[in-house]
């Protein structure tokens, strides 16, 4: 049985691929939550469609975020540890860029944990840390076009841009008057 090598470019390419797929799940969980805020429903897509679309995807968002981090701290190509990624902008490699990831990855792990915790933490404190996500998906958006190499790739940028226009279009959906008081029935 071979070894995997962590000095080639395996490590890199899982980093890169989790890193991507991560930030399109956090977008479609974002998305998803904002329309589920201004209870968005059609008669093809019930309330509670949308919310567990939500759900899933923040949770398959943690599992490929944990597959970026470990491979990048696996990665012999950076001196990257488990503190690095945990604490944010005290690392030697790229520490603004990298300490946006931490910053994104440590309120994505806050809103997983007070979701599962729901029930014991109240609504209304749910609620507000919640908020957080708002903070959380703009830093792993400029941490992934700041970080790599990946951002000057035309489809990754160009995928990028994709997520920015589909949580624009979520906000301006849910703030736009008379929209989100409809409750988004249509179709």
């Amino acid at each position: 049985m071979a070894a995997l090598d962590l000095s080639g470019p395996t490590l890199w390419y899982a980093t890169r691929s989790a890193g991507v797929v991560a930030l399109v799940l956090l977008t479609i969980s974002l998305a998803m939550g904002v329309l589920t805020a201004g209870k968005f429903q059609t008669r093809r897509s019930p309330r509670f469609l949308v919310v567990g679309l939500h759900r899933n995807a923040s949770l398959l968002a943690v599992v490929f975020l944990g597959i970026h981090v470990a491979t990048t701290i696996a990665d012999s190509y950076t001196s990257i540890s488990w503190r690095d990624a945990v604490l944010p902008f005290g690392g030697p490699y790229r520490p603004f860029w990298l300490g946006l990831g931490a910053v994104a990855s440590d309120l994505l792990i806050l809103l997983t944990v007070t979701s599962l915790a729901r029930s014991w933490l109240g609504y209304r404190a749910w609620r507000v840390i919640h908020w957080l996500s708002y903070g959380c998906w703009p830093s792993a958006v400029v941490h992934g076009l700041g970080t790599g190499h990946d951002a000057q790739v035309g489809w990754v940028r160009e995928l990028t841009f994709g997520c920015v226009a589909v949580v624009a279009g979520a906000i301006a959906w849910r703030l736009w008057p008379g929209w989100s008081h409809r409750g988004g029935e249509f179709g």
